[in-house]
């Protein structure tokens, strides 16, 4: 008899396309207004690169074996473009956003997850971590994005590289990805520590933890 991972959350989240015509007041949740800049908010410098042949992607915890992707072993993978709306936490939304990158069902793929392995810490540029579930991650609109609007990401919102989970705060689209830590069990990452919301759904205004 297979017993039921007790870590495992069944997650309800509100999912909009970007349908032609679609009233845009359906695709904004409650609390957010629109905006058509793209407004940076970051912890800490910005990180900038001037050759990305030292770059790589640390991939270790419960997963079969630990591994270093280098940025030409991405460039080689599958890559995907969709167009999602984008939500902050401190409430700007921003619809009709396009990007480019590797979906995560994809990549996932090549890693050999544990089958405990529930949760992922996302490790960034200067010592940058949230957390992520697995089953949020596993869905056809998350990927490991690097163009945005048919061009590389600017160095503010995340070059060479940035998560993307578009049905979350925009916190969790974590910029500057360095390391994928597989993880038994759920842990708060930088932002989380200090007060935020451990899920951050923007449709059930999961803003703080308190």
């Amino acid at each position: 008899m297979r017993l039921e991972n007790p870590f495992k959350k069944v997650e309800r989240l509100k999912r909009v396309k970007n349908v032609p015509g679609e009233n845009p007041d359906d695709r904004v949740p409650p609390g957010q207004f629109l905006t058509d800049r793209f407004p940076v908010l970051t912890y800490g410098s910005t990180p900038h690169y001037q050759d990305l042949t030292s770059w790589d992607l640390h991939v270790f915890g419960l997963v079969a074996e630990e591994k270093r992707f280098s940025w030409q072993d991405l460039m080689e993978m599958a890559t995907n473009e969709q167009t999602v709306d984008i939500h902050c936490v401190t409430r700007w939304s921003k619809l009709d956003t396009t990007w480019t990158g590797i979906p995560w069902q994809q990549f996932i793929e090549q890693l050999g997850v544990h089958p405990d392995a529930t949760h992922v810490m996302v490790h960034c540029e200067q010592g940058y971590t949230t957390n992520v579930s697995l089953d949020v991650l596993d869905d056809d609109d998350t990927m490991l994005a690097y163009l945005y609007e048919g061009k590389p990401i600017e160095p503010d919102h995340g070059y060479p590289m940035r998560l993307l989970v578009p049905k979350k705060y925009f916190w969790k689209s974590a910029k500057w990805i360095r390391g994928f830590e597989f993880m038994r069990g759920d842990t708060p990452g930088f932002w989380e520590r200090h007060g935020y919301h451990m899920e951050g759904d923007p449709w059930l205004e999961e803003r703080f933890g308190w």
